[in-house]
């Protein structure tokens, strides 16, 4: 019922700044919240940030101070802005909604958007 996903990825110096966005659609008031994640080859997945649906926010240590995660009035579309790139941050950026539907709790994860960075 719930889908996302990812635009925004691309190419960026180190440095640099960049800025995600995630679409959802289906039963939005369904959300509990949304966060990213991102994963480099080889690695484990990696808490990036998180709002819910109230407006709370969490950051992973690897980007705290560094990112701001917001969303627009219609609470259908969420962003991840980042600053100051670092080469440990190449990975493949993922969205997933938190769901909760008919007393059921689900993960709808997005395909997915690859972020490089360059040094």
């Amino acid at each position: 019922q719930v889908h996302v996903v990812e635009s925004g990825g691309g190419l960026v110096q180190a440095g640099g700044s960049l800025r995600l966005s995630c679409a959802a659609s289906g039963s939005i008031n369904s959300i509990n919240a949304v966060g990213w994640y991102r994963q480099a080859p080889g690695k484990q997945r990696e808490f990036v940030a998180r709002i819910d649906s109230g407006g709370s926010t969490d950051y992973g240590d690897s980007v705290k101070g560094r990112s701001t995660i917001s969303r627009n009035n219609a609470k259908n579309t969420m962003y991840l802005q980042m600053i100051t790139l670092k080469s440990g941050d190449a990975a493949v950026y993922y969205c997933a909604a938190e769901v909760l539907d008919r007393g059921q709790y689900s993960t709808s994860w997005g395909p997915g958007t690859q972020v490089t960075v360059s040094s």
